[in-house]
């Protein structure tokens, strides 16, 4: 069988458990189980993955921590008693996965008070008593073989909540705050009291105390912090005032986590206050203009564009929230938003979610409609103008929207939100226009990039083989990568031609340059070696007669190959190299070997060039690497080096997963060069076929000795007299046909694979064999063709060395 692509369950589960080693290795501690979390959301198709651990009650399981949409969607609560009949205490007390689709789901009692229907959920304990993983997603054929796969392994990896901190154990430090959600008592650090004004004698302990401090413009953002009904589980962050006596407002930063409880209910709000003018950065509007436009000067795609403008202008400005947007006829389609977590936007944005990201019709929000049509930055200050909710729920205490210029018309939008209120002075203002015709010129340039980079890559997949063909005694794998070094198409290509009797052709090749007609080059040579390969040709000659193609279509380009016959009977092979890398083989035993091929120039370079055959001999096991110069050479390394890295690469290897194989080979590829890559896995075939031959005398006899010569070897071969008639009606006609319509030597070949007999007749004429639309009861010829039709379960003609090969296949019981 044969596997080639990006795709399949082994590479899948591959790159999960890479993202998962990186996590561990190189996450914040304090971010790692979140992240962990959404590895289930891009590797299992999940809508929301959860951690349930045991809290202080042990017969309470509590909601550690989540990530995806609101759990309240699918009626997840905070917390299960751990003796209960819910999936994540079946799954903890059991010590194996709970798997429930959604007829499953509707049969709970629990599912009376479930908002959405139609999902799938999966529970899975983690190791030792480390809590469950559950898991929730609306597909309709729920999780799937590799989706499970990729839980297991996930929940393998979640870390173990945070342990508790000082302000847990009682111990506060100056710097932190504890919050209890459900009665307003609040124990806070000196250092914060200070920030206030407050001593700590003089602090009774209540948040009201210290809200009667805030500035009342920033209230409502502070509020939606310090009430439990509008916090969810995860990180905030938020700035706002504070009144001085005697002084201009301070300006503090609160960053606080909810630490749910036992009782079903977030329990405590848990963070620190700082002073945010000793964090805010001193760098002036010039400079931050200055830093977007060379941030935007690298930006090539559409999403690094919208990255630079959200590192560039959301910390400088404190904003909440940034989204930029790109208009589609009369939709506008988000391309990025930070954060990119759904709770953190608007309830009206939520229902438009799709697949990754919103999108909206422009005459759904008339205030930005008018932006756009004007085509000038616009800034509401909180609580000025009448927006409608998809824009005021931005920035309730702020909303700043940039229309992004593209020439002479707009191509999107941007939008600025700010929770707290927020002053727009004239300076931010002109900070925001210039920002917004920077974007918009990049912005221009980056979907141009994109859409160019589409059609090359869609240009570049048509001229290489959609799949790989299913190869007897043999698995093969291959990949490409295209240059990451501007627009232009490669020329790498790879091919693997069956063959008749059992051998296969396999090719890789790589034409000079980067171009449109390096590209087309590329498929014109591809075809040609195929064709030549199909005719029967030995490998040295398919070589040399693509090279004389190449040398009389009189172009400046020229090309390598590396074309290897394959023999899966006998498991030998041999070599023709035009100044290409030579193959590299990895043994059954670990050894691996860059075979010694004796080369040839590169194609057209020389029209009359040789290309001597090199022999190969494969074990069961044996791997063989063909690749392009783009994985072993480059500006910082040369070939030998390059070649001895790749045949390191497949000693460590293991070739019982190839797919898993070709992607850690190309890992670290360099990417200044496309690379093409073609690993075959020679197994052997499992079942030897049979074969005997015989030469045609072209005398009187000649068909009664066939015949003969047929019945003598399916005697030897022990099969039954059942379909011997069948098999010798066969003969006499095609062996009739090549005596009577051709000249020059005609030869028999038997052969047996299993219950399936084979006969073909090779004779000098390239002529096919016609098959006669009708046939009048006079007419003296012209049954036979139709005769080896009826009685053949297949048959057929190739081209051989210039002649052809007529065949019919026959089932033969044993």
């Amino acid at each position: 069988m044969t596997s080639e692509g990006d795709g399949g369950r082994g590479a899948g589960t591959a790159r999960a458990a890479s993202a998962l080693r990186a996590l561990a290795s190189g996450a914040d501690p304090g971010d790692r189980l979140r992240r962990t979390l959404e590895q289930a959301l891009v590797f299992a198709g999940a809508s929301l993955a959860a951690l349930y651990a045991p809290g202080e009650d042990p017969g309470l399981l509590c909601l550690a921590e989540s990530a995806g949409v609101p759990r309240t969607l699918y009626g997840v609560r905070d917390a299960y008693p751990a003796t209960g009949d819910s999936p994540v205490a079946e799954a903890h007390r059991g010590g194996r996965p709970v798997w429930l689709g959604p007829a499953e789901l509707a049969g709970l009692a629990a599912a009376r008070h479930v908002p959405a229907g139609g999902f799938s959920l999966a529970a899975l304990p983690l190791p030792g008593d480390g809590g469950c993983l559950l898991a929730v997603t609306e597909r309709p054929d729920g999780f799937g073989t590799g989706d499970r796969a990729h839980l297991e392994l996930i929940a393998g990896a979640v870390p173990r909540p945070a342990p508790a901190t000082a302000a847990d154990r009682g111990e506060l430090p100056p710097d932190l705050f504890t919050l209890a959600m459900d009665t307003g008592r609040v124990e806070v650090g000196d250092a914060i009291l200070d920030l206030f004004g407050l001593a700590a004698r003089e602090f009774d302990g209540k948040i009201e105390t210290l809200l009667r401090l805030t500035v009342p413009e920033d209230l409502p953002s502070l509020m939606s912090v310090v009430e439990a009904d509008h916090m969810s589980l995860g990180e905030r962050e938020l700035e706002f005032r504070v009144l001085r006596p005697g002084g201009p407002p301070r300006w503090l930063r609160l960053r606080g986590r909810l630490r749910p409880a036992g009782d079903g209910r977030p329990a405590r709000l848990v963070g620190t206050v700082t002073d945010a003018a000793a964090l805010r950065s001193h760098v002036t509007d010039v400079a931050r203009v200055q830093r977007l436009a060379a941030a935007l000067a690298t930006a090539g795609t559409v999403r690094e564009v919208g990255q630079a403008v959200v590192a560039a202008l959301r910390g400088p400005l404190r904003a909440d929230r940034i989204a930029l947007a790109e208009l589609e006829n009369d939709r506008l389609v988000v391309t990025v938003l930070d954060p990119p977590d759904p709770e953190a936007w608007p309830e009206v944005w939520r229902t438009e979610w799709r697949s990754e990201w919103p999108d909206a019709p422009v005459r759904a929000m008339p205030t930005l409609a008018a932006v756009l049509r004007d085509g000038r930055p616009e800034v509401w200050p909180a609580g000025t103008g009448d927006l409608e909710p998809a824009l005021a729920d931005v920035g309730p205490g702020g909303l700043a929207v940039l229309p992004l210029p593209a020439g002479d018309r707009p191509w999107g939008v941007c939008l600025i939100g700010w929770d707290g209120p927020h002053d727009f002075g004239p300076d931010e203002r002109a900070l925001l226009t210039a920002s917004a015709g920077l974007a918009g010129q990049a912005l221009t340039r980056a979907h141009a990039f994109d859409a160019e980079h589409e059609l090359v890559g869609m240009l570049q997949r048509q001229l290489l083989p959609r799949r790989l063909p299913e190869l007897p005694g043999a698995l093969a794998v291959a990949r490409y990568l295209p240059s990451t070094a501007g627009l232009a198409l490669g020329g790498d290509w790879y091919d693997v031609i069956p063959l008749p009797d059992h051998h296969v052709a396999l090719v890789i090749g790589d034409v000079q340059g980067h171009s449109a007609g390096a590209a087309t080059l590329m498929g014109q040579l591809r075809t040609a070696l195929r064709a030549y390969a199909v005719e029967g040709h030995p490998p040295d000659v398919v070589v040399a007669r693509a090279n004389r193609l190449l040398a009389d279509m009189e172009t400046d380009l020229f090309a390598t190959c590396v074309y290897v016959d394959l023999d899966m009977e006998e498991g030998t092979a041999w070599c023709v190299r035009a100044g290409h890398p030579p193959p590299v083989l990895r043994h059954p035993d670990g050894r691996t070997e860059i075979v010694e091929a004796e080369g040839g120039p590169p194609l057209g370079v020389v029209d009359q060039a040789d290309f001597p055959m090199s022999p190969l001999g494969l074990r069961r096991g044996t791997l063989l690497a063909l690749t392009t110069d783009g994985l072993v050479e480059s500006a910082d390394a040369d070939l030998d080096e390059g070649l001895a890295a790749l045949a390191r690469g497949l000693a460590a290897a293991d070739p019982a997963h190839l797919d898993l194989v070709a992607d850690a080979l190309l890992g670290g590829a360099r990417r200044s060069d496309d690379v093409a890559l073609l690993l075959v896995r020679y197994d052997g075939m499992a079942l030897r076929p049979l074969r005997e031959s015989w030469t045609v005398w072209r005398v009187p006899e000649a068909v009664r000795h066939a015949r003969r010569f047929t019945r003598r070897t399916l005697r030897a071969w022990a099969l039954p007299d059942t379909g011997v008639d069948a098999v010798l009606l066969v003969v006499s006609e095609l062996v009739t046909n090549a005596l009577v319509h051709t000249e020059g030597p005609v030869r028999l070949h038997l052969t047996l694979v299993g219950d399936r007999l084979r006969i073909a007749v090779a004779d000098s004429s390239p002529r096919t064999p016609a098959k006669p639309t009708s046939i009048g009861w006079e007419a003296t010829g012209g049954r036979g063709i139709l005769l080896v039709e009826a009685v053949s379960a297949a048959w057929g003609t190739l081209p051989v060395s210039g002649g052809k090969q007529v065949w019919s296949e026959l089932p033969v019981g044993r």
